[in-house]
């Protein structure tokens, strides 16, 4: 695995933002900006950020806050709001682009928490490519600050890929709500469902190793 490192940036505004970076050894293939579950930046997210980088992908993970226990997550959730994230992810692309990455191979990738986030930064910024994996907030938003996902299906800027665990909170008729939205969007979408496995595809080496060559595979496409 590519090892990672994490930059503190100094932005206009007065706030510092932390990225984690993992770069690859060969070349560039493009740069993935990766959303982080809603713990944080854990060590599932820096591996996430390490297997992109050992593809070829130029990876970074802004912290969109601190890494916090299980108990705290939902209130650090519920505070993000829109503005706020795609503002963070603003920085991670701009960070991209300073390192030689065109935006149009530029992609974002989010798990959990960040799989809904993704869809909002699918929805409001020009990038190349989407993935989500099991992002909640389908119908209801996470956050008072954040859309529900289905309210921006058809606003989608960019080929977009949902991955979701039928063994999950979320439930599947509401994946399928998702799957109906986003065909109206004027890119290419998709969702795949997995049987058997949660959006923790890492506890199901199967659906776990299927759905990460989607993701490959649906950047591979559209990141040109």
């Amino acid at each position: 695995m590519t090892s990672t490192r994490t930059e503190t940036l100094s932005l206009t505004d007065g706030r510092e933002l932390r990225l984690t970076v993992a770069e690859p050894e060969n070349a560039v293939r493009g740069g993935l900006v990766v959303l982080h579950e809603a713990r944080g930046v854990t060590d599932t997210v820096r591996g996430l950020v390490s297997g992109l980088a050992a593809e070829g992908w130029l990876a970074v993970a802004p912290h969109l806050y601190d890494e916090v226990s299980g108990d705290e997550a939902p209130a650090m959730v519920s505070g993000l709001s829109g503005d706020a994230v795609l503002a963070d992810t603003d920085v991670a692309f701009v960070w991209l682009a300073q390192r030689g990455v065109s935006q149009d191979r530029m992609g974002v990738m989010g798990f959990d928490l960040g799989g809904s986030v993704a869809m909002v930064v699918a929805g409001s910024r020009t990038v190349g490519a989407a993935v989500t994996v099991g992002g909640g907030g389908i119908l209801e938003p996470l956050a008072e600050g954040l859309p529900s996902l289905v309210e921006i299906a058809e606003e989608l800027t960019c080929p977009w890929l949902g991955l979701y665990g039928d063994d999950d909170e979320i439930p599947f008729s509401d994946v399928e709500k998702l799957r109906d939205a986003a065909a109206a969007a004027p890119v290419a979408t998709d969702v795949v469902r997995f049987s058997r496995t949660s959006h923790r595809f890492d506890t199901t080496p199967e659906a776990g190793f299927e759905a990460w060559q989607r993701a490959l595979n649906w950047f591979d496409s559209h990141l040109r």
